[in-house]
């Protein structure tokens, strides 16, 4: 019985970390994507028969800018991560920001 409670403590967290990383971060990456479709005004001006876009508002390309560099950041620690263990080394974020220490 020990080794079943051992099991589903581990399961929960491989549970936790696919979800944010397997689901969390394309989820942000459209949330950037559609940020970028935010507008100002409408989603579309018409100019005679022709439709024509409408700038994209400030506030969307900030919101577009976070989340496109949030996404970047994940993949550079997970990069990190494979990378490191390569050369013998651990991310640790003892220190809240991830840094490399020997194993």
């Amino acid at each position: 019985m020990h080794n079943l409670s051992l099991a589903l403590e581990g399961a929960w967290r491989v549970l936790v970390v696919g979800l944010l990383l397997g689901a969390g971060l394309p989820a942000v990456f459209a949330l950037g994507i559609r940020s970028l479709a935010m507008t100002g005004g409408g989603s579309s001006v018409t100019a005679g028969d022709e439709p024509v876009d409408a700038p994209t508002s400030a506030i969307g390309k900030t919101l577009a800018t976070l989340c496109f560099l949030l996404v970047l950041l994940g993949v550079a620690v997970g990069i990190t991560f494979i990378v490191a263990s390569g050369f013998g080394k651990a991310l640790s974020f003892e220190h809240l920001y991830p840094t490399l220490i020997d194993k």
